[in-house]
């Protein structure tokens, strides 16, 4: 297996920056996903890691190797498209081997990895079938086994399963971060689906306009969010953000007080995730004006409003409550993300 550098990449198109000098490092086995909006620029970094972008300047390193200026085939890599990519005259078996045949493997070495990357991905079934005969889910997978049939330094992934309904996608993910866990394979994925990323990766890095804005543990990315961006896209529903005034190193809400960090006066933002705010009492909460109760079965997402912007809870299955109904919220302190404002970047 082999690390993943990427140093000071910039890519233009005629004015039109796509990438602002991003720098990134996927260690060796490690998953990592680029996760970020449509038009961000995730799609074209990894087609630049694989050759198949030239990069305006920086460098891509693949181990020890410097393969900037290499081509795809050189770079020891393999990849899997979002269109599956698979070959519709050829069987299963043919489409597995593909890249072994092009590499002039001996047939032994063809049919013993064609054989364990098509158990890895429970193909075994269809191998003498073509991918007319096969569901979206099941051509998939042979595109995951033909790129792990060769057994590359890296595997990158261009949202290999947003072409999936929502339940087989649920079980392709279980399966694949099992299956890449077990290879050892290092992964660079890319994706717009925030559960994906938080499901899949080990580390997350989430672009925004050409520029990595944060790279960190799924649950670090989550909780500690370094910008305004990050917290409501990362999430579902999103970090809640409340424009506040501190005064005298403090911000009152309603009932409630809370110790600002650094103190002082200024304009700021409280982050909360809606999980993170619990139904308290009219002495010590914050007044939420409810609008809309949406049962979701494990828990009523609430939508409303705490001094005119709006605000979303999640509140246990069993709650009694109607539109229009004042309820007083208690924000889990330690959880509050502070940022400042209008800048919206966190304060520690």
């Amino acid at each position: 297996m082999a690390a993943i550098v990427i140093d000071r990449v910039r890519k233009s198109f005629g004015s039109t920056n796509a990438l602002e000098e991003v720098s990134l490092e996927v260690h060796d086995g490690e998953f990592v996903a680029l996760l970020g909006p449509s038009g961000c620029g995730k799609t074209t970094l990894l087609r630049i890691v694989a050759g198949l972008e030239t990069q305006t300047s920086g460098h891509i390193r693949i181990g020890d190797r410097d393969v900037s200026n290499l081509p795809p085939r050189a770079r020891k890599l393999a990849m899997v498209f979002q269109n599956y990519a698979v070959f519709p005259h050829m069987t299963v078996r043919q489409n597995v081997g593909f890249g072994l045949r092009m590499a002039g493997e001996p047939a032994a070495r063809i049919d013993r990895q064609v054989e364990r990357a098509s158990a890895l991905m429970h193909i075994e079934p269809y191998l003498h079938r073509y991918p007319a005969q096969l569901s979206g889910g099941q051509r998939q997978r042979v595109a995951v086994a033909r790129a792990l049939a060769v057994e590359p330094s890296v595997l990158l992934m261009d949202e290999p399963l947003s072409n999936l309904d929502a339940l087989l996608r649920l079980e392709m993910r279980a399966e694949l971060k099992a299956i890449l866990a077990e290879a050892g394979t290092t992964t660079l994925y890319v994706t717009h689906d925030q559960t994906e990323a938080m499901g899949l990766a080990d580390r997350i890095a989430v672009l925004q306009a050409g520029r990595v804005v944060q790279v960190g543990p799924p649950l670090v990315i989550y909780r500690e969010p370094r910008t305004m961006f990050v917290g409501g896209f990362v999430g579902s529903p999103p970090m809640n953000f409340l424009r506040v005034r501190a005064s005298g190193g403090t911000v009152a809400l309603g009932g409630a007080r809370f110790a600002v960090p650094g103190g002082g006066d200024r304009a700021l933002l409280l982050g909360i995730r809606p999980e993170d705010l619990t139904i308290g009492d009219a002495a010590e909460g914050v007044p939420f004006a409810l609008r809309v109760l949406e049962p979701l079965g494990s828990h009523v997402l609430l939508t409303g409003d705490v001094e005119g912007q709006q605000l979303r809870v999640m509140a246990p299955p069993e709650i009694v409550a109607r539109a229009g109904d004042i309820l007083h919220l208690r924000p889990v302190a330690e959880r509050i993300r502070w940022m400042s404002a209008p800048e919206g970047i966190a304060l520690a």
